[in-house]
């Protein structure tokens, strides 16, 4: 008998009839011989109509009490899946994050996960039950509901997985699989039997929606395995694993882009010790995640320091750094939040040359200009112009021959 994992994202689960296919999975799961805990997002479209109420009401409506509304839809899918599946005969019992309980930090909208007491979920899989379970939501230690950010239920699930040392966690979605590139960009875009936790936690961070980067960070540290698949076919999907169970990986493996890009430049900044901490530190205690960071060579005591955050937090960044701005004495701010930024990816660019300078070569024959580069051992990203983003998408896909054979 094995545990599984299941989890269903808001697109699986967007309607009555959908939510019926989506018991019927879950109970020939259970049929096959397996224990099963189902994982379960929110209708499609429910999460963004609550917050939608909230922010009738106010602008920046206080986020722990955000947190309250938000976790509302999961508590509404959790209820019906468990219903479908008693109408099919079948034990079935739903359990809020505050009930197992998923404990995290109270970062409200978006928290972390900090532990999981899994005995309650053990004792009612040991009773027969199929334990449903909502995605996207915690505890904090005053008992206050917290969510854990967009895409948070994949990160349940897989934390969930750890937590229960389950055999394997799968991640239904509306594609059956980690692909080299977005199809909706490039037609010929292939799917990955296979890809290690380090390439996918890079194109999850990179824009890349498959998967969300918290449960990729999940898996790779407590090694559960990841079937990415289809929950509208029963096709084989993209299996996310350890390295030693790739034969031998692409060069490059896949291509992200996100569009959700803003660029603050800070000109003239004095070039000495603790002026980029008291920037940053500002940024931190907001809790706004700074991606690309760029700094010019100090020219007569200045410096011109160049970095990226989510185009979400942009207002909120730009105000709390024109702040920064004043207290540190540089010249002036400088914002754009129509940047988008482009990345490729693969284990094996640590032991091959030139593939840098591909990417340069193929946007500059297309008259792309790169705005920002960042690297690490296994991606390059380019900040360039949002318009130019799927452009530079297709003809980097092109250049790393990476479609399905024609």
């Amino acid at each position: 008998m094995a545990l599984i994992v299941q989890k269903y994202g808001g697109t699986s689960v967007g309607t009555i009839e959908k939510i019926k296919n989506c018991a019927k999975r879950v109970a020939k799961t259970w049929e096959d011989g397996n224990e099963v805990v189902v994982v379960v997002s929110a209708m499609s479209g429910e999460t963004n109509r609550l917050l939608g109420l909230a922010n009738q009401i106010s602008e920046l409506p206080n986020e722990r009490e955000l947190d309250v509304v938000a976790s509302t839809g999961e508590q509404v899918t959790i209820g019906l899946l468990s219903i479908a599946l008693h109408e099919m005969g079948y034990k079935a019992k739903s359990f809020c994050g505050f009930q197992i309980p998923i404990c995290t930090d109270n970062a409200y909208t978006k928290a972390r996960i900090q532990s999981i007491d899994g005995s309650m979920i053990r004792n009612a899989l040991k009773d027969g039950y199929i334990c449903v379970v909502a995605g996207f939501q915690g505890i904090d230690d005053t008992g206050a509901i917290t969510t854990l950010g967009r895409g948070g239920s994949d990160t349940s699930a897989v934390a969930i997985a750890a937590a229960l040392k389950a055999d394997v966690c799968e991640i239904y979605t509306d594609v059956d699989g980690v692909y080299t590139t977005d199809p909706n960009i490039c037609s010929d875009a292939r799917k990955l039997d296979k890809i290690s936790f380090e390439e996918m936690l890079e194109l999850a961070s990179l824009g890349a929606k498959v998967l969300q980067i918290r449960s990729v960070e999940f898996g790779m540290k407590y090694k559960v395995r990841i079937h990415v698949r289809s929950s509208f076919n029963d096709n084989p999907g993209t299996i996310v694993t350890t390295e030693d169970e790739i034969m031998e990986a692409a060069i490059v493996s896949g291509i992200a882009h996100n569009k959700n890009e803003a660029k603050i430049t800070i000109v003239k900044v004095p070039d000495k010790p603790g002026v980029a901490a008291k920037i940053f530190r500002s940024l931190s205690d907001a809790n706004i995640i700074v991606d690309v960071i760029v700094q010019n060579v100090s020219v007569t005591g200045n410096t011109d320091l160049t970095f990226t955050v989510g185009r979400t937090d942009y207002k909120k960044a730009m105000t709390i750094t024109e702040k920064s701005v004043a207290e540190i004495g540089a010249e002036g701010v400088l914002g754009n939040d129509k940047i988008a930024k482009v990345s490729i990816v693969g284990m094996a660019m640590r032991s091959h040359s030139g593939v840098a300078t591909k990417v340069f070569e193929t946007l500059a024959q297309e008259g792309i200009n790169i705005l920002g580069i960042s690297t690490s051992e296994i991606k390059i990203s380019v900040l360039i112009e949002e318009k130019y983003a799927e452009l530079a998408v297709r003809v980097l896909h092109a250049a790393f021959d990476l479609g399905n054979p024609a």
